[in-house]
């Protein structure tokens, strides 16, 4: 029996729906929602904002379109490209403290597997969860490099995907992972102290546009606010 559409799968392109998915799956553990509720949900808001705004506004005709394009934008905006961006930032900032745990359990005699589970016990974080559904694929049968890769694919952190890779070719082919796991750490410092120096960096810019929409218009009334009243009197 021929095995029914989805109402998305009829819509939409494969190669849309699958770049959607890809992106959803970056949640990893702490996903929330599936690939076919995002896009019913967009394209249904959408719809009803094309149809309100169409009938109630004044030149609906032409801003119904305009703002329908700009919701579309901004749910796919404010549901998956931010929140993916912040994810990205906590698991960057979280990956030094469990890699180097990780490295001493390593240092310590343990194969890769026993290391991660050793970090995963004494770290609860959100890249520690990964590690932790890692094992349990594991233990449901898939090799540790399977798991690993498909790891990787529930990571939006570059910088932590490396380190995965690192990680499976060592398990693969038999290496050594130590000194490429004090190398990868020296980068994570390195990584953190220049983002916290970018931070620094845009301090004066968000300073100056605080001072743009607030001080000035406020000097500008303190200065041109007794004229106004002159005129007005």
């Amino acid at each position: 029996m021929k095995e029914k559409k989805s109402f998305i799968n009829r819509i939409y392109r494969q190669k849309d729906i699958k770049k959607v998915e890809d992106k959803i799956n970056q949640f990893g553990v702490s996903k929330k929602f599936s690939c076919e509720y995002f896009m019913n949900f967009r394209l249904y808001t959408s719809l009803i904002v094309f149809v309100v705004i169409f009938i109630f506004m004044d030149y609906g005709a032409l801003l119904a379109p305009i703002i329908t394009v700009l919701w579309y934008l901004l749910v796919g905006y404010l549901m998956i490209d931010r929140p993916l961006k912040k994810r990205e930032r906590k698991l960057d900032t979280e990956a030094y403290y469990y890699f180097e745990v990780l490295t001493l359990a390593l240092e310590s005699g343990r194969n890769l597997e026993n290391a991660i589970k050793m970090a995963c016990k004494y770290i609860d974080s959100e890249i520690s969860s990964e590690f932790k559904e890692t094992l349990k694929q594991v233990n449901f049968g898939k090799s540790l490099t399977e798991a690993l890769s498909l790891m990787s694919s529930r990571i939006p952190s570059i910088t932590v995907n490396n380190i995965i890779l690192n990680m499976e070719q060592s398990n693969l082919f038999g290496n050594s992972i130590i000194e490429t796991m004090y190398n990868q750490l020296d980068f994570l410092k390195d990584k953190q102290v220049m983002d916290i120096k970018e931070e620094i960096n845009k301090i004066p810019n968000k300073i100056s546009i605080f001072s743009v929409l607030f001080f000035i218009p406020l000097i500008l009334l303190i200065i041109l606010g007794p004229v106004l009243i002159d005129f007005i009197s």
